[in-house]
Parts: structure tokens; sequence; C-alpha cells
């Protein structure tokens, strides 16, 4: 898992070039996806539906989860110094 992680670190630019680019995939495929079958409005009327949706749903939780953790969760660095 280290050799995984020193990998990624020293190859970032091109990992996250191929993450735009499968992201960017998704997002034309779900262009191409039936919509006649779609359960709601937004489904069938709003392009990228889904992807828009998952992403605000992630940052939603991304920031409460940081709110509730410096709301005094978290310790500080240097806890254990004291």
């Amino acid at each position: 898992m280290i050799k995984l992680i020193d990998w990624v670190i020293e190859h970032q630019k091109g990992v996250r070039i191929t993450w735009y680019v499968f992201l960017a995939g998704i997002a034309v495929l779900s262009l191409v996806v039936d919509r006649s079958h779609a359960h709601t409005w937004a489904e069938q009327h709003i392009p990228f539906f889904w992807s828009i949706y998952g992403f605000v749903a992630a940052s939603a939780a991304i920031g409460i989860a940081r709110w509730y953790g410096h709301s005094g969760i978290q310790c500080r660095e240097d806890y254990y110094d004291d």
C-alpha cells in the first residue's frame, strides 16, 4: 500500500488527468442513456443530473464533516506533546 501511495504522489499530474478523463467519460455516457423511463422530471430534462447530484451530495457531506470536526471533535495537533 505504501508503494502505491508513493507511486501516486510521484505521478500526481498523470493520475489527475486520468481521473478527469474518467469523469468526463461518465458525463458523456450519461448523455447516451435512454431517459424515456426516468422516474422524475429532473432526470428527463436536466443533462448530467446524476453527475451534478452526486457532486453536490459529496461536497455537502465533506463540508458537514469538516464543520463537525472543526466544531470541537478534532484535537489540536500538539495534543500529545503536553
